[in-house]
């Protein structure tokens, strides 16, 4: 029992009630679901996550908590940075509602209020200047199915309220039509802002973010799962070998400890362009050579020295206590830990210093000791 109603029943009051009484059932069943996934560590459905190469155990627990949240009708918030995936969690999650309809795309950023309403709801003929049909909308397209919305974060103040109308009433109105059309497309939303930062400082509506956020997934960044590294460096190989007709070469250890020192703001997208240049450029031989990978790290580590100070986050990176290091101190231990993170590699030590290798040599003879040397 949910609730009780007193006769004569108000037709808004019973409506408010069921949908009330199937949320609270909803919300059960998926707790149970989850709780049973998080304890029993194991995956019901391994084929909706092939397009994610992985053996991360935080990449695991996500697989496991879209399982969970897959058969719910609630949106889902997907956040993470520019190339971290989240298109391809999307799709996962698609597969595994075994929703009938499409999954059907949209990128919101850049459509002003206008554009975002006729591109979703459609319009009916003669709505405006041009309509000489009537178009179903996207909504229309994804029935039965996924609706994608990309980069939610840019959507305008107007666009967001019709939205939110859409998200709670599971109707919308095409342009120039005055009868409601019912949707049932479950929609997924992403963005690599912080909603709830933009929502503190009034960019976006708390009532859309709190709708859009019954279920989250954080997408976690390239730098924090380096472990997929190798693995993806191969997938990716075999991958831009396959478009080329090349048989795929083989990385050499020190790629491998270059590229598990960088810290990818690109990130897995970041990679896989790397790759795709570097076997472009390769003229044959057994091992992928390394020259294309230092360029590109070098120009970004250039190009983030040049960022504004406006970019650069508050405080410094690391914690200083006692006596302030002078320069030459501080250039030593530089030198120092570049050579550890690039196990002893010289090669691997300049790039990650964005040097070139005979200036560290010289830097090298000039502060550290013969043995050090």
């Amino acid at each position: 029992a949910f609730d009780y109603l007193v006769k004569p029943v108000e037709e808004s009051r019973l409506v408010a009630s069921v949908r009330h009484a199937i949320e609270v059932h909803s919300l059960r069943r998926q707790m149970g679901v989850l709780k049973h996934y998080l304890l029993s560590d194991c995956l019901q459905n391994n084929e909706a996550f092939a397009g994610i190469v992985t053996n991360s155990r935080k990449m695991r627990a996500l697989f496991q908590y879209l399982e969970a949240v897959a058969v719910s009708a609630e949106p889902v918030l997907i956040s993470g940075e520019t190339g971290a995936g989240k298109e391809m969690f999307a799709h996962a999650l698609h597969k595994l509602s075994g929703l009938s309809g499409q999954f059907v795309q949209v990128n919101v950023a850049g459509l002003d209020d206008t554009l975002f309403s006729d591109t979703l709801f459609g319009h009916k003929k003669g709505a405006f200047t041009g309509a000489d049909q009537s178009r179903a909308g996207l909504i229309a397209q994804a029935a039965g199915g996924t609706l994608f919305l990309d980069e939610i974060g840019d959507l305008s103040m107007a666009s967001q309220v019709k939205l939110l109308r859409l998200l709670q009433e599971h109707m919308y109105f095409p342009l120039g039509s005055d009868v409601a059309r019912p949707s049932d497309a479950r929609v997924v939303c992403a963005t690599n802002c912080n909603l709830a930062q933009m929502m503190r400082q009034n960019h976006f509506r708390s009532d859309l973010f709190f709708r859009l956020s019954v279920h989250q997934v954080e997408v976690p960044p390239l730098r924090q799962h380096k472990e997929d590294i190798p693995l993806l460096l191969q997938h990716f190989l075999d991958e831009a070998a396959a478009t080329i007709n090349k048989p795929a070469p083989e990385p050499s250890n020190e790629l491998l400890t270059l590229l598990q020192n960088y810290h990818f703001p690109g990130n897995v997208r970041e990679l896989r362009a790397m790759v795709f240049n570097a076997m472009a450029l390769h003229r044959g031989g057994s091992v992928l050579a390394m020259d294309s990978f230092r360029q590109a790290i070098q120009k970004q580590q250039k190009e983030g020295s040049e960022s504004p100070a406006s970019e650069v986050p508050d405080g410094l990176p690391v914690i200083i206590p006692g006596r302030f290091p002078t320069l030459d101190e501080v250039e030593d231990a530089l030198v120092r830990e570049a050579l550890k993170r690039a196990k002893g590699n010289q090669g691997v030590a300049a790039t990650l210093l964005g040097l070139s290798r005979p200036a560290l040599n010289r830097r090298l003879a000039r502060r550290l000791t013969p043995a050090e040397s």
